[in-house]
């Protein structure tokens, strides 16, 4: 009886393991088997965010910076309006010249002879090295012997859309890392109360969030934003870290639950997105104790504001940025961004016509840029911060219209200062027009490297793994150009 029981036991199982009835009873073992590959993925991602992802961590090698302050001219200065001196341009002012590729934007415009146009500001020499600047930046042109000039920038893209993506991301048009996001990942915060990489009053144009995106790397690098483009600088603040129906023991009672909630949860589990989670909210947390001092000027000298020009109506909005990246940068912020933006079609810089515009962007922008480096220089702090200064492209030295001038990718200006670049320096040169950089090049990338490199990073080995395959700022491009390095 019990071996007939056992034959129709059997009989019974192998019916139900036909072809069809297998496949039914297994399709969700397949399910799951993909699902634990996409979550071993997913907690692989996660894993660096686990316990304190913003943690700080060492370089690869001995650095020269600890962090940068990236002061984001949108819309693209006129170097040789600015920083580029060509004497020609005034000798030969009006006269047609024949430009190889000559991109042209402005209706009309037909074959490659162009009008020269002079700069319309005069140029004089400042400090030790002499170095031209123009009338435009009278402050800024007192420091350039702590400046390290590259006159030959050159970039991707045309338009401003792209062309400020791939200042930022190092990609023209698809959703890559932004540059303070693959410096947060590398290297985190060097101070566990705030976040590792702020951009200041950034627009919603021209790559809008995209330029500050953490994208594929974990969302704890992406950039914190505060402020927007055209809002008054006394209404940046970092939103939603204060609770207005509590006060601090009640909260402080909350959290020590919230704590212990989470840890039981947690258990003895290895659950990377939980531990994400859970530091996430510790972060925020912290950010209320800490967070809303760092823009909190009161506390500053009454000769500091002067110094950012914060006492007069043009200097004070873009002043109390700066002065802000000052403060994040002395409490460890390890990427600071200051934009000098607006949430229009044509950024600030950008005059297809009537140039003399430039005249109000630099009245706003250089007494609070050299305030900053004489404050960084002042409190020791220029030594391992570097100061970066730039737009996404540079500008025609032919005419647009009457009294513009178009976008010109081809060769611009760009200077550094203190995280060990070479002061008093310039590298680099476009040709006798201003036009195209012909001299020791250096291409969007090829900066980006370098500026990694000065903060001790292998732009070739900060990689993330993201859909089958490694990712880097550079892509598979950049040189580090050790020659602007001391």
């Amino acid at each position: 009886m019990c071996l007939n029981f056992v034959k129709q036991w059997s009989e019974h199982m192998m019916n139900l393991l036909n072809r069809r009835n297998w496949l039914a009873s297994t399709a969700c073992g397949f399910g799951s088997l993909a699902f634990h590959g996409l979550a071993s993925a997913e907690s692989d991602s996660l894993a660096v965010a686990s316990e304190n992802p913003l943690a700080a961590k060492q370089p690869m090698f001995p650095a020269k910076a600890k962090r940068v302050i990236f002061l984001f001219m949108q819309g693209g200065p006129s170097q040789v309006d600015s920083f580029d001196y060509k004497p020609i341009l005034e000798k030969h002012h009006g006269e047609k010249f024949e430009f190889r590729d000559a991109r042209k934007m402005a209706r009309g415009n037909s074959g490659d002879q162009e009008t020269l146009m002079k700069p319309l500001w005069k140029f004089r020499q400042y400090g030790e090295t002499g170095h031209a600047v123009s009338d435009l930046f009278p402050h800024i042109g007192q420091r350039v012997d702590d400046l390290c000039f590259v006159h030959s920038m050159h970039t991707n893209g045309v338009a401003h859309g792209p062309s400020t993506l791939f200042l930022h991301t190092g990609a023209l048009n698809l959703i890559r890392p932004s540059m303070g996001s693959w410096i947060n990942y590398g290297l985190g915060t060097e101070n566990n109360n705030l976040p590792g990489f702020v951009t200041i009053s950034p627009s919603s144009a021209n790559g809008g969030p995209r330029n500050y995106s953490n994208s594929f790397l974990p969302a704890c690098y992406q950039g914190t934003a505060i402020g927007r483009a055209e809002q008054s600088s006394h209404q940046v603040k970092f939103r939603h870290i204060q609770n207005p129906f509590f006060d601090q023991p009640v909260q402080e009672k909350q959290f020590q639950l919230l704590r212990e909630l989470n840890a039981s949860q947690l258990g003895s589990r290895q659950d990377s997105e939980l531990e994400a989670v859970i530091s996430s909210y510790e972060l925020a947390w912290r950010m209320q104790m800490h967070a809303p001092q760092l823009l909190d000027l009161s506390e500053e000298s009454e000769s500091t504001m002067k110094l950012y020009g914060i006492d007069q109506k043009e200097t004070e909005d873009f002043g109390r940025q700066c002065l802000m990246a000052r403060r994040m940068a002395e409490q460890g912020v390890r990427f600071v961004q200051v934009n000098y933006s607006d949430n229009g079609s044509n950024p600030r810089w950008d005059q297809h016509s009537k140039m003399e515009r430039h005249a109000i962007h630099a009245k706003a922008t250089d007494q609070p840029v050299a305030g900053l480096l004489i404050d960084l220089k002042k409190r020791g702090l220029l030594e391992d911060t570097l100061v970066w200064w730039g737009g996404e492209f540079g500008r025609n030295p032919f005419s647009q219209g009457a009294d513009g001038r178009d976008h010109n990718p081809k060769g611009f200006t760009h200077f550094l200062a203190g995280g060990g670049v070479k002061q008093a320096f310039k590298y680099g040169a476009t040709d006798e027009f201003g036009h195209e950089a012909v001299e020791n090049k250096i291409h969007m990338h090829d900066l980006h490297a370098t500026i990694l490199h000065l903060l001790g990073l292998d732009h070739e080995r900060l990689t993330y793994r993201h859909a089958g395959r490694d990712f880097r700022l550079t892509d598979v491009e950049g040189h580090v150009a050790h020659d602007l390095i001391a």
